[in-house]
């Protein structure tokens, strides 16, 4: 469409929060010029080509069932770009240890009943799994409120579960793993607040919540350029290695123009769409932003190294389930791996396997030479399913990415920071940031693109705001328990803290 409204918008990040604010935004006629400090769009989920043309990624990323926004995108995109619902697999050193159905197939049991009731639990006693009763207590409790951050941030999630006599084997064997796979460091480095509402996003809410899909390829080409292109059709600009050393600022304090090196882009406004170490990049190079503490404060922030690797076997090896999580062969790291033969069209016909196995909280590995790295790789699939230690590589991808992901370390919340800035035409969007929505991951990315569109809209007062689609909504007896605690602590003995 033809921009009628020439105010221009400056998106920084290519991820799925600054691609989600720029498509909107150049539907919307204005004039978006996006930023990408690497060579492809993408951010993290970005996949690529190798010179010897094979297909790599940072990390396999899934596409769980309360993904609502974006699975409504990638209908209004005419996309078809995922796998059927599967079933996963976790392992640990001594073989498997649980097995989780597609719960939407299963009738469907008051939360988290579901949960607890269906997935098959070959090592794991009864009486460990009933330990985990009382922690409901604290998932009522915490409502993604403002204050519920503040009440539980200060303390790990090792602390929470200890103080709710979670069994020291089930927090081991089941929460340790959630954990380190899907906040990407141990419980003791986790803030007790990011970790209920994590469990509660993916796990808790609503019994389908756990069921997954995968992208048939890499999420760039299947998603991402055809996404691209949409952009550029509405009139967006899209330019790659670009990395952004300033925002400049007018005399009332408005951002007039974003700085790469030699380059500047005139702005009426910015969106930044980059994770926390993007973000402090850009501080520590801003004269502009290092005088404002909000910005500078987000030096106290952290993120947590990832490796992800794959692998290509001169044999096929049969792997039950094509998603796999594993614990307890390396201590405070969580890895997975995927059978990419079962996931991604272009292995169907392969006539070995093509496997990935990424690594979280991976700070140990990634100094690692790259045989030393795939020795490991190969034991631990191996300790997973023997019939990998038959197999010989015949090629690989090791891809290290240091201060890839969001740290949510005890604490943190304070130094998190909202869509809006103390630069009145400065906004920011991306996983870390602070909304009310309730959605974690990829997900929270892309909405919080949208917010950040709206509030483009909403100053400039020109074009139709994205509509956001909110979270499914409590079931009904824990919109009733969160109701019961808010009026027990509203109450006079509660605030005396007796």
């Amino acid at each position: 469409m033809n921009n009628q409204n020439h105010k221009r918008i400056i998106v920084v990040g290519a991820g799925w929060a600054g691609l989600g604010a720029a498509y909107h935004l150049s539907t919307q006629g204005y004039q978006v010029t996006l930023l990408e400090a690497g060579a492809y769009p993408g951010g993290l989920v970005a996949g690529w080509q190798t010179a010897e043309g094979r297909a790599l990624e940072a990390g396999i990323h899934g596409f769980w069932y309360p993904y609502r926004n974006i699975f409504a995108l990638v209908d209004h995109l005419g996309l078809k770009p995922f796998t059927d619902w599967t079933r996963s697999t976790q392992y640990s050193p001594k073989g498997v240890e649980a097995i989780s159905p597609i719960f939407q197939n299963l009738p469907r049991l008051p939360m988290p009943l579901g949960t607890f009731a269906y997935p098959q639990f070959p090592r794991l006693p009864l009486a460990d799994r009933l330990s985990a009763f009382p922690l409901i207590q604290a998932v009522l409790d915490f409502d993604n409120s403002d204050e519920a951050w503040r009440r539980y941030d200060g303390i790990s999630a090792r602390e929470l579960f200890r103080q709710y006599n979670v069994s020291e084997r089930l927090y081991r064997e089941a929460f340790e793993p959630m954990l380190l796979v899907g906040l990407f460091a141990p419980g003791e480095q986790c803030s007790a607040a990011a970790a209920l509402g994590m469990l509660y996003y993916f796990i808790l809410a609503h019994q389908n919540d756990f069921d997954v899909v995968w992208c048939r390829g890499t999420v760039g080409e299947k998603i991402f350029q055809p996404w691209c292109d949409r952009i550029q059709a509405s009139g967006g600009k899209l330019l790659t290695q670009r990395r952004v050393t300033d925002v400049r600022l007018d005399e009332s304090g408005r951002a007039n123009a974003v700085v790469c090196g030699d380059e500047v882009f005139e702005a009426d406004a910015v969106i930044f769409a980059v994770g926390i170490t993007g973000l402090q990049n850009i501080v520590r190079h801003s004269p502009s932003l290092r005088q404002r503490s909000e910005f500078t404060n987000v030096m106290n922030l952290g993120a947590v190294d990832v490796l992800a690797t794959r692998i290509w076997l001169d044999r096929k090896v049969p792997i039950p389930n094509p998603s796999n999580a594993c614990f307890g062969f390396h201590p405070t790291t969580g890895w997975t791996f995927f059978d990419l033969n079962a996931l991604h069209d272009s292995y169907w016909d392969e006539s070995g396997t093509v496997v990935e196995a990424d690594f979280y909280h991976a700070n140990q590995f990634l100094a690692m030479e790259d045989a030393d790295i795939l020795k490991m790789v190969q034991q631990d699939l191996t300790a997973c399913i023997p019939a990998f230690g038959e197999a010989k590589v015949v090629d690989y991808g090791i891809v290290r990415l240091p201060k890839a992901v969001t740290h949510f370390a005890p604490g943190s919340y304070r130094y998190l920071l909202p869509s809006t800035t103390s630069v009145p035409n400065l906004f920011l969007s991306g996983d870390w940031i602070v909304n009310r929505h309730g959605s974690w991951s990829q997900e929270k990315a892309y909405v919080t693109g949208l917010e950040a569109a709206n509030q483009v809209i909403d100053q400039f007062g020109h074009g139709t705001p994205a509509n956001i689609i909110p979270v499914e909504s409590d079931e009904a007896h824990v919109q009733m328990g969160r109701s019961l605690l808010r009026f027990v602590r509203a109450l006079p003995f509660a605030q005396r803290g007796i």
